[in-house]
């Protein structure tokens, strides 16, 4: 698939954004049909802090690739559901610490093979060489 069909003919549909975005979309669809109750976002940070603990939120928007207004948005819907809790740093009290919940705790482990589901129904249409390759290269761009 070439981005440009003639010379300086312009194809939307072969643009690395637009094929992104379908692809994304597509994920987003599956993902829905596995995890009803949350986002992939909700999702991320739920996940991510399983795994790092407690931590800042502007640092766990960066560990999960969100500005700090998105982050802030996302955890505010985590904490108004009970599923991460809120505390000021105990030194630098404009830092704002999250951490999981046992209720959010207990989600997201019984949601982790769901995930791991949902990736195998995004990457089925490849094959496993295919798949770790697309990963590879997704990875060098972003």
């Amino acid at each position: 698939m070439s981005p440009e069909t003639t010379e300086g003919t312009y194809q939307v549909q072969g643009q690395i954004g637009f094929v992104l975005r379908k692809a994304n979309q597509r994920h987003v669809a599956i993902f829905a049909t596995h995890i009803a109750d949350l986002t992939p976002p909700q999702f991320a940070a739920l996940a991510k802090l399983r795994d790092v603990g407690e931590t800042s939120q502007n640092q766990l928007g960066g560990l999960i690739a969100m500005d700090a207004a998105t982050v802030k948005g996302v955890i505010d819907r985590l904490a108004a559901r009970g599923l991460v809790q809120l505390a000021k740093h105990e030194v630098d009290k404009r830092r704002l610490m999250v951490k999981l919940t046992d209720e959010g705790h207990r989600l997201i482990v019984e949601l982790l093979p769901r995930a791991r589901t949902i990736t195998e129904e995004t990457l089925s249409p490849l094959s496993a060489k295919d798949a770790e390759t697309l990963l590879q290269l997704l990875t060098k761009i972003s």
